[in-house]
């Protein structure tokens, strides 16, 4: 048969089922180009139709007659030379079908050579050509060799590598049908050649070749790398021929088509189903960049034909199931970056993310909180963290015994491996926020899941197995603030974008069973079900989202820590124990001892672990960077916080009205109670912890939060919360670094028109309110309080605008100042009492354990125990005594008529007199302790403090009549004492030496004056008599029980107890009734009695006294004596 003549075309291969459903599935998927038919196509065309041309080559020279040159500016080519550039020397060689690529083939570039004219009997050299064929290459020849390379397959079974040294595999069939077909029959010498015709069974044949114990994508998927990277070599953006283009784009779309049948109809190729193989999930993680891994462009043809056939997309889904799967059994230790890269890379197409969050395991709003971060898509990769106790005990070996420089080290290399990680998160989460509305939503449904699944996370008592780990909580916190920041401007300008309604229109989040500010749950109940218009905006969404994060996430770790110091003290004290109980195991058996010793060891193991977790918590809470966010979140809590509270468009910058209205508006009673104490909680770390990140980082908005919600207390039910806005306070004005000038927040304090005209009231308003807070714990708590307050007052006080208003407060509010200062005397006798008495027992147990030659073992112990306990009472009623007098002493040194009222007076002068008695009297020597600044008792600077408090209220007579009328306490050798204790110990200067003795003098004057007049009153009728104070009444009034008392008397009383003394009924000071009559008897009594021992005195001066007179001084032992 001549070249020019034709052969009929061949019959069908034998696989004629298996090709015709592989037909079936190329002409669902796409288009057929205009000239791929190939081999199966043949069998299609009818039998009277006329046979195609040869798809074999002709000879050269006819080639070189129909194309003029293959390539623009290419040098004359050969079928052997290399198509595509190589690949990088950096990148591994991709395997071929027959064996791996040896690593001295990677990167090698062809060289150019010509191949001889062949012949029957030549061997096919692919790395030689005749010298004399240097004319142009056919298009036949180039496709032949084109698709040798991109499939590493031959029709030539004498050639078995490519010039690179790849093994080609041989395809008989295929040879077989172009040989039956005749296609070459009439060019003697001429081999059949590979073409676009019979592209498709050329990749069927050779992937149906390629070994069944091996997965058939390590044979596709480097062959359509090849592909691509040809595709993109200069050669093809050269302007090529157009049928070169066809057949790079059909060999490139065949390709990828087989690669997916591979994957979802392996059966196609001749393959059983196998889970192994029909997989893309390790050629994932391989990675982009890895010759056998996916990159970026697969991963893109693949999206483009989910249109096709939505098997396509679920191999990507079960493919990131099962990494998710993988990364849930990892810890951070563990090579999970590979997974990691493929979310991230599996986020950057709309496409695949949309096709994620259907799946079933996205979002799976039966699984309980523990096996979220287990079984969801993205748990796993949000469990991650160095809060793993693995990973911590690798980060902190030997934790116990480590030194505070290498556990800094330690958490800031945490803190670097925690942030990229966050980083990672923060950029797949954000990609599929963007993606659309329907991928948003799910991923909103999917953090509102984990924080309703965690409400016990802020139980009292939580039970990890009950809840999500810290970690996970963690990043989904960090992950949640982030999608926050964007509209978190520092002018608030988007605040009024958080719409509080959003909680009336089926919120994501689950508030039904949370503490609300001030409502029941029926309150609650009955607000919620009054459903809201309207629809949420994405601002809504994550702010509520980012409130429920910050309570179970961060708020509930810091909270943690407190329970990891309280075990770790357990396990150290447990094995002090054991070890001083070891020696009594010394003589037992040794199975006995074995056992003992294994319990201690698990017991140090326990401990090791608890102290690394705790360096690491400290480690990632201490991130400035994460915290800093979380603060600028807060601070937008705190404005919008305002916002609902006010019912106005608050801003920093704009005044709000104080007191707020009453009664609340409902809608803030009944917001959960963690969104004000996530905000109260984290800003109290942050002083505690790094102080420093609020310097820049405070407004004024925090100052108005805590003055608001203390003036308007009403607002908030638990008292815990309103402390906690006493001690935001106190920390702001703390100095806690040596070269700091200032608090944080004092120059605010100091400065803000809002905190001048309403801290100081606010914080007598509360010191008042915390005496009965309702808590089991409200007698000690109040102490703390009032402390924090006494310290923020003298923190102000040098600005004179605060002392101007405490005397407005004392002139235009009496009943509210006299009320406040009765709180502060009460405060002051308690606590200098506790405290002073506690120091009289330090002073016995420690003269005791000196001289304990005859105690036993244990009595010394308990003795030892005892004073522990002691010193620690001491400390803290000590802590308080300073504070209290130390404000008493600013106070009295601007109001002293204020602190003069009678309401005051005389219980202030019984406080001081007791006191100076114990400091400098008798008692005083028991006061002794070693090392008394280890209990902060300095009574040089008490004793200087309270003597100040008597000279500033030294020029009121009615203070000095008070003194001088404190029969309990007031002895004029005390206030000698005192004055010699000044003088010779330096701290009191002449000036104040000279003051102290007049005062003295002036008041033991008084105390003569008052006797005598105690003696010229002799015996107070019943009637006149105060029945609580068993003295003379003065201004008498009728309680609601029917009782008279004076009225200082009752109104000191109600001032503590707003109760009726004798029947415990509730009063207060309106219910009382003057006693005008009564008053006006008093009186005139006490006029004539006065009136009587004036002539008693007259008539001892004219020497006229009468035996008469004697004899009623003697029947009279209470009338003046008139010998002397």
């Amino acid at each position: 048969m001549g070249p020019d003549e034709q052969e009929p075309e061949p019959t069908l291969p034998p696989a004629e089922q298996m090709r015709a459903r592989r037909l079936a599935k190329l002409g669902a998927s796409t288009t057929p180009s205009t000239s791929a038919t190939g081999a199966e196509s043949k069998s299609d065309t009818k039998e009277n139709e006329s046979p195609k041309p040869s798809p074999l080559a002709a000879s050269t020279s006819q080639a070189n007659e129909s194309r003029q040159a293959p390539e623009a500016g290419a040098q004359t080519s050969t079928p052997a030379e290399a198509p595509a550039p190589a690949p990088a020397s950096s990148q591994p060689v991709p395997k071929t079908a027959a064996q791996p690529a040896t690593p001295a083939s990677q990167g090698t570039k062809p060289q150019d050579v010509t191949i001889p004219k062949r012949s029957k009997s030549d061997v096919d050299l692919p790395a030689v050509r005749p010298q004399k064929m240097q004319k142009q290459e056919s298009p036949e020849d180039w496709a032949d060799r084109t698709i040798s390379h991109f499939f590493r397959v031959t029709l030539d079974p004498s050639r078995k590598t490519d010039i690179s040294g790849h093994p080609l595999t041989y395809l008989p069939n295929l040879a077989s049908e172009l040989q039956e077909a005749g296609a070459n029959a009439e060019a003697e010498g001429q081999r059949p050649l590979l073409s676009q015709d019979n592209l498709d069974g050329t990749i069927l044949e050779a992937a149906s070749a390629f070994p069944h114990n091996k997965p058939l994508l390590d044979y596709l998927l480097p062959c359509w790398k090849r592909i691509l990277r040809f595709s993109k070599s200069p050669a093809m953006q050269r302007d090529p021929p157009p049928e070169r283009l066809e057949l790079v784009k059909e060999a490139r779309r065949l390709c990828m088509s087989n690669a997916l049948f591979a994957l979802t109809v392996p059966d196609l190729f001749g393959r059983e189903e196998n889970p192994r193989h029909d997989t893309l999930v390790p050629y994932l993680l391989k990675g982009m960049d890895n010759e056998a891994g996916v990159c970026l462009d697969f991963l893109a043809e693949l999206v483009s034909r989910f249109d096709e056939d939505e098997s396509y997309a679920e191999i990507l889904v079960r493919s990131m199931v099962d990494i998710s799967a993988k990364v849930a059994n990892m810890t951070m230790g563990d090579d999970y970056r590979p997974a990691m890269n493929v979310l991230i890379m599996f986020s950057k197409y709309k496409e695949i993310m949309q096709a994620l969050v259907k799946d079933e395991r996205f979002v799976n709003k039966q699984a309980p909180a523990p096996r979220i971060e287990l079984d969801s898509l993205l748990g796993p990769f949000f469990r991650l963290s160095p809060l793993q106790s693995d990973m911590a005990k690798s980060y902190f070996p030997n934790a116990d015994n480590m030194n505070e420089a290498a556990v800094r080290t330690a958490q800031n290399a945490v803190q670097v491996t925690l942030s990229a990680h966050q980083f990672d998160l923060m950029s797949v989460i954000n990609n599929f926020v963007r993606a659309n509305e329907e991928v948003r939503g799910r991923v909103l449904d999917w953090f509102a899941h984990v924080v309703n699944s965690n409400h016990k996370r802020r139980a009292m008592q939580v039970d990890p197995k009950e809840v999500s780990s810290d970690g996970f909580m963690l990043n989904v916190t960090f992950v949640v603030n982030e999608l926050c920041q964007p509209f978190m401007d520092t002018t608030f300008s988007k605040v009024g974008r958080i719409d509080i309604d959003y909680l009336r229109r089926n919120p994501r989040v689950d508030l039904k069973d949370e503490t609300k500010l001030n409502a029941d749950q029926q309150q609650s109940d009955a607000f919620y079900a009054k459903k809201a218009e309207g629809t949420n905006n994405f601002i809504s969404e994550i702010f509520f989202l980012g409130l429920a994060a910050h309570n179970y996430g961060t708020q509930a770790i810091s909270e943690k820590m407190k329970t990891m110091d309280r075990a770790i003290r357990n396990f150290r004290r447990s094995i002090e124990e054991f070890e001083t109980e070891r020696e009594n195991f010394a003589n037992t058996r040794p199975t006995q001892l074995a056992a003992f010793d294994l319990r201690t060891a698990r017991y140090r193991e326990a401990l090791e672990t608890s102290v690394a977790m705790k360096h690491a918590t400290n480690g990632v809470l201490t991130d400035e960077k994460m915290q800093a966010k979380s603060i600028t979140f807060m601070r937008y809590v705190t404005v919008w916080l305002l916002r609902v509270a006010s019912q106005s468009d608050y801003t920093p910058e704009k005044r709000l009205q104080v007191p707020l209205a009453s009664p609340p508006p409902e809608v803030f009673c009944c917001l959960p109670e963690y969104s004000l104490q996530i905000v109260l909680d984290n800003f109290k770390y942050v002083f505690n912890t790094m102080p420093q990140i609020l310097l820049s980082a405070v407004g004024d908005e925090l100052t108005v939060l805590c003055v608001t919600l203390l003036e308007s207390s009403a607002y908030i039910r638990n008292p815990y919360m309103k402390a906690a806005l006493v001690t935001l306070l106190y920390f702001g004005v703390t100095q806690f670094f040596r070269h700091w000038k200032s608090g944080v927040m004092t120059d605010v304090l100091m400065s803000s028109k809002f905190a001048n005209d309403h801290l100081l009231h606010a914080l007598m308003k509360f010191y008042i309110e915390c005496e009965s807070t309702g808590a089991n714990s409200a007698f000690y708590d109040k102490f703390n309080i009032r402390y924090e307050i006494s310290y923020i007052i003298q923190k102000v006080w040098p600005n004179p605008h605060y002392s101007r208003q405490l005397r407005e407060q004392s002139k235009i509010n009496k009943p509210f100042f006299v009320h406040f200062v009765n709180m502060l005397l009460n405060d002051a006798t308690y606590v200098l009492d506790e405290a002073l008495t506690k120091f009289q027992k330090i002073h016995e147990l420690q003269v005791e354990l000196k001289e304990a030659g005859g105690m036993s073992e244990e009595q010394r112990r308990q003795k030892q125990d005892e004073l522990q306990t002691t010193e620690g009472h001491a400390t803290s009623y000590m802590h308080l005594t300073n504070q209290t007098v130390a404000m008493m002493k600013l106070f009295t040194d601007t109001l002293d008529d204020a602190f003069t009222m009678p309401e005051i007076v005389q219980r202030l002068a019984g406080m001081l007199d007791y006191n100076l008695e114990l400091l400098v009297g008798p008692k005083s020597s028991k006061l002794k302790v070693d090392n008394p600044q280890q209990y902060r008792f300095q009574p040089k600077t008490l004793l200087a403090d309270i003597t100040d408090i008597y000279l500033n209220l030294g020029g009121k007579p009615a203070f000095i009549e008070a003194v001088a009328g404190d029969g309990r306490s007031y002895k004029p050798e005390t206030f000698a004492a005192a004055s010699r204790i000044m003088a010779n110990r330096g701290f009191a200067d002449p000036e104040k030496l000279s003051r102290w003795a007049q005062l003295t003098v002036k008041i033991a004057a008084a105390k003569e004056l008052a006797d005598q007049a105690e003696q010229d009153f002799g015996e107070i009728p019943t009637e006149y008599e105060d029945p609580l104070m068993s003295d003379l009444m003065k201004d008498p009034v009728r309680l609601p029980s029917g009782n008279i008392v004076d009225r200082s008397t009752i109104m000191q009383h109600l001032l503590s107890d707003p109760k009726d003394p004798f029947t415990r009924q509730p009063m207060s000071i309106e219910d009382i009734v003057p006693c005008d009559d009564l008053r006006v008897e008093i009186e005139k009594w006490k006029s004539e009695r006065m009136a009587a021992a004036r002539e008693k005195l007259a008539a001892i001066a004219d020497g006229t006294a009468s035996e008469e007179l004697a004899r009623a001084a003697a029947a009279d032992p209470d009338a003046m004596d008139t010998s002397q």
